[in-house]
């Protein structure tokens, strides 16, 4: 079957009331597999459909906003990495791959979607490097355009060189900005979205942002309005809050604050980071602490305070997401192998538990795919 008839089958799959409060989750693993489920957005139950894949190491994946295609790495750091396209059934949640790409570096650990440009941002951990790739019209990949690589190092055993941990393009569309957890960098690096490429940092200062040493910048959002970004150090799992001048490409630090609480007394470890969809609240974990913090978002300075600290319902919380909806999240709980749902409180911003959970073997991302 081509790729347009397996795209137009999976499409035109199921069309129930109960398709449309449902979307299907795809999870991730170190287990070298991906698992799917079925989340009923009315009530928060997850249904667990299996594994649907296996081979690579996708540690992370990735949806595509229209299309039932999902995105995922092959993160393994002895060997080039890599960036496989899926077809999506809808029907029964099964996956078919599509094409795969090499990516021009070793341990892809992370994919960010640019949408208006229909780009992959694919961050290389091993090779310290980021690369974008072209989506085709129909989802499928396209070739690797550009990649940028880097130096640098710190002073943990872990930043013996760069290591480009994520990537996020800005609302301008003018800039990719990418968190290294071994340089202490958030590069910021030239983007042309009608090329599809990043541009290597020529600005007199760079316009990278130097981190305190030892703070292993990791994971990155930006704000609603675009005019401030958060970043997840991963070392000592500290919120950086900046303020971002998209005119001249560069971040202000505005704040820093801890993620852990005032009685913990073992090695932080931040892990992800990410804002609502009306950007009132942003949302942080510390795996070592298995523990979610909320905070709310001043509006005119974008700097944050404590809302709430929470359980993760599980252990060693590796990443999260929320559902389309705004009511949900879902927790990837990496070392007690489980995916816990956590409602959201629209108001005030809090979590709370669910009682919902699914077993999955060491789950680290999370993607939604809505039927």
């Amino acid at each position: 079957m081509s790729l347009a008839a397996a795209l137009s089958a999976c499409s035109s799959a199921g069309t129930s009331s109960q398709d449309a409060r449902t979307e299907l989750v795809y999870i991730g693993t170190q287990d070298r597999q991906i698992h799917a489920m079925r989340f009923d957005t009315s009530t928060g139950r997850l249904t667990t459909i299996g594994k649907v894949a296996e081979g690579p190491r996708s540690t992370w994946v990735a949806a595509h906003p229209a299309l039932p295609v999902l995105y995922a790495v092959d993160d393994d750091n002895t060997k080039e990495g890599r960036v496989i396209a899926y077809a999506v059934n809808r029907s029964n949640g099964a996956l078919a791959r599509i094409n795969e790409v090499a990516t021009r570096g070793s341990g892809t650990t992370n994919l960010y979607l640019d949408i208006p440009s229909m780009t992959l941002l694919a961050a290389n951990y091993g090779g310290g490097s980021v690369s974008s790739i072209a989506v085709n019209d129909d989802g499928s990949l396209g070739a690797v355009v550009s990649t940028v690589k880097e130096t640098g190092s710190g002073p943990n055993r872990r930043q013996a060189s760069a290591h480009a941990h994520s990537a996020a393009v800005d609302p301008s569309g003018r800039y990719a900005l990418v968190p290294d957890l071994g340089a202490d960098r958030v590069f910021v690096y030239g983007f042309d979205r009608a090329a599809h490429a990043l541009v290597a940092d020529d600005a007199t200062p760079p316009r990278s942002f130097a981190a305190p040493p030892g703070s292993g910048p990791r994971h990155i959002a930006f704000g609603a309005n675009g005019q401030f970004v958060y970043v997840i150090s991963e070392l000592p799992a500290q919120v950086l809050v900046f303020r971002w001048d998209a005119p001249q490409g560069r971040l202000t630090l505005r704040q820093s604050l801890p993620v852990s609480g005032e009685n913990f007394k073992g090695t932080p470890s931040g892990a992800e980071i990410a804002v609502s969809g009306d950007g009132r609240f942003v949302y942080a974990e510390n795996r070592a602490e298995n523990l979610l913090a909320v905070y709310r978002v001043d509006a005119a300075s974008g700097e944050l305070s404590l809302v709430q600290r929470i359980s993760s319902g599980g252990e060693k919380p590796w990443a999260f997401a929320i559902d389309s909806s705004g009511k949900w999240m879902l927790v990837a709980n990496q070392r007690s192998g489980t995916v816990n749902v956590l409602a959201i409180d629209n108001a005030s911003g809090m979590l709370s538990q669910t009682g919902q959970s699914a077993s999955v073997p060491s789950p680290v991302s999370i993607a939604f795919v809505t039927r």
